[in-house]
């Protein structure tokens, strides 16, 4: 007879710092757009299914963003205070609709960014606004038709367009209250009282968003963990060597190694447990490295700092079971991928994600019926029960993915297919939901003899190092935190001075910026991010008192590719 198989499903929850410099203006918004969708919906539906069990990972430059975009909201609404994000501005009405065609044109982009079969399609309503503007699908005729459209509709056209944007991300379970409902149906003319409305409804969701986790995590039914601060890749930090781990021969930046870089992952490391504590009350017990980045130094830290648990890809898993050498049938079975690893001369335990099983959730089901989603997840699930029969209680599978991106996919944000998810996983008799902490504790680990340094994407680091364009960029960060040791040892800067250039130093060091160079990306999402890196930079420079060099007024990457969910995942499976 199988015992029941424990299962472990995370959700990472990351946004990187979309502001400009540390107080800066937000130069995209989708750290209150995936509030108001996916992070709300995601504790709904934890709420909902109290027996559910899961582990929620946060980014603490995330939780910053989401407290400060509270904050903001509510000084909007309260005493008419600006915020520092362009839309929010415009919907509210302290900031009037611009008269010329460029602005107006930015605006229809924008309310245009979304997955437009699930998010706009949807509503009629919101069609109609787009096909008033661009009635016509010939590109010459149609882009005649927008400048012309653009110049001449009225103010109001753009209101009622940015409030159906605003409609179109509100999560599943805000769109249920009394108030989305009414706003969806009265369709058009939507007052200033209308809109403000809908911004409280945001900014109440916005502050709650913190406290319904942490609730969550005090009575017991999630662990919540952390990535180090600035969501950096910890392993190139420490040494650009561990990239060549799995990737013996691909080009290297030109600077041998990231200055002082071990010293920068302890700094991210602790000053991460120092936010997620002023948020949470608690230090977490395990950390998910940014990206599932691990390398032995990588393990060397967790231990000081005394962490239970890590994680990282099904790649890494099959890399340092060869490093090990392992006996091929036991990789080729993936008998061990479903055990914690203890790796010789460190206490934390690494669990491995499965890529076939986390992948089905965030690339493959969102086309499925949600019962005929659900059903085949449970049958994988019971399948390896049944494969561990008496010893299934022994192992832990665990899924890994973004708790925010796959669902702009799924019809109504994924909520029939959680809905569904959560009610199997709560009451199969051969399913134990778990947490990692609970597994470190518990499930008998698996002796490995070394870990491969690489991330849960492919099990390498080529997603953030390896390629020009990335190269580049690491170059770039290199020369600026030379500058920072130079101007630091010279004594140049006040305590005050000197702990604003070390945040945003840290800005600098995450790995968004370097995800999104190359050419298989979307030429917008790169060219979004290499000048958010750019201004980074420069902002780096100026509160150390030095002239920016002039190479960042070039970008640095173009893009101009396809990626599949328009590159903010990637498939492994």
């Amino acid at each position: 007879m199988a015992k029941p198989l424990n299962v472990v499903l995370c959700w990472h929850m990351h946004q990187p710092y979309y502001r400009e410099g540390l107080k800066g203006a937000y130069h995209l918004p989708w750290v209150y757009l995936h509030g108001i969708k996916d992070y709300s919906d995601m504790a709904a539906h934890l709420e909902r299914h109290p027996a559910m069990r899961a582990v929620v990972n946060f980014a603490p430059v995330l939780l910053e963003q989401l407290d400060d975009y509270a904050q903001q909201l509510d000084a909007l609404l309260k005493h008419g205070k600006p915020t520092q994000d362009h839309m929010l501005n415009l919907l509210s009405g302290v900031e009037r609709i611009p008269s010329d065609i460029a602005s107006r044109q930015r605006i229809f982009e924008d309310c245009q960014r979304c997955y437009a079969p699930r998010m706009i399609d949807p509503y009629p309503a919101f069609q109609r606004l787009l096909r008033m503007i661009c009635p016509s699908t010939d590109p010459e005729v149609g882009r005649a038709g927008l400048l012309w459209h653009l110049s001449y509709l009225s103010e109001h056209y753009f209101l009622d367009l940015l409030t159906w944007y605003h409609l179109s991300w509100l999560g599943h379970s805000l769109k249920q209250l009394p108030l989305a409902q009414r706003l969806m149906a009265q369709e058009k003319d939507y007052s200033a009282a209308d809109r403000h409305e809908l911004l409280h409804l945001m900014q109440r969701c916005m502050a709650e968003l913190i406290p319904r986790y942490r609730a969550l995590a005090e009575r017991g039914q999630i662990e919540l963990s952390m990535t180090p601060y600035g969501h950096p890749i910890v392993p190139l930090l420490n040494d650009f060597s561990n990239l060549r781990d799995a990737l013996p021969d691909v080009p290297v930046p030109a600077a041998p190694a990231y200055p002082g870089g071990a010293e920068r992952s302890r700094w991210h490391l602790q000053h991460g447990v120092e936010v997620f504590e002023h948020y949470f009350g608690r230090k977490p017990a395990g950390v998910w490295l940014s990206e599932g980045g691990v390398s032995e130094d990588a393990l060397a830290q967790l231990d000081d700092m005394g962490f239970a648990w890590t994680a990282s890809g099904e790649g890494v898993w099959r890399n340092s079971c060869v490093k090990s050498g392992c006996p091929m049938e036991e990789t080729e079975s993936k008998h061990t991928l479903f055990s914690p690893a203890r790796v010789d001369g460190f206490e934390v335990r690494v669990f491995f994600r499965d890529d076939g099983l986390s992948d089905l959730i965030g690339f493959r089901y969102s086309g499925w019926h949600a019962d005929d989603a659900v059903s085949d997840f449970v049958r994988h699930l019971e399948n390896i029960a049944t494969f561990f029969a008496a010893d299934a209680d022994r192992h832990v599978v665990s899924v890994i993915l973004d708790g925010e991106n796959a669902w702009e996919y799924y019809p109504d944000n994924g909520h029939h297919f959680l809905d569904a998810l959560y009610t199997a996983l709560s009451d199969r008799p051969l399913i134990n939901v778990s947490t990692f902490t609970e597994q470190a504790a518990h499930a008998p680990a698996r002796a490995m003899k070394r870990l491969a340094a690489g991330s849960w994407v492919y099990g390498n680091f080529s997603t953030w190092i390896g390629s020009e364009d990335k190269n580049r960029g690491w170059d770039y960060l290199v020369a600026a935190k030379e500058t920072y040791d130079n101007v630091v040892a010279a004594g140049r800067l006040s305590a005050g001075q000197l702990a604003l250039a070390t945040r945003q130093l840290a800005v600098c060091e995450g790995s968004d910026w370097f995800w999104w160079f190359g050419d298989y990306n979307p030429a917008d999402s790169v060219r979004d991010f290499e000048q958010l890196y750019r201004t980074q930079l420069r902002e780096l420079y100026r509160l150390l008192g030095v002239a920016p060099p002039a190479l960042l007024d070039v970008p640095l990457s173009s893009g101009g590719g396809w990626a599949e969910s328009a590159g903010t995942m990637r498939r492994n499976a």
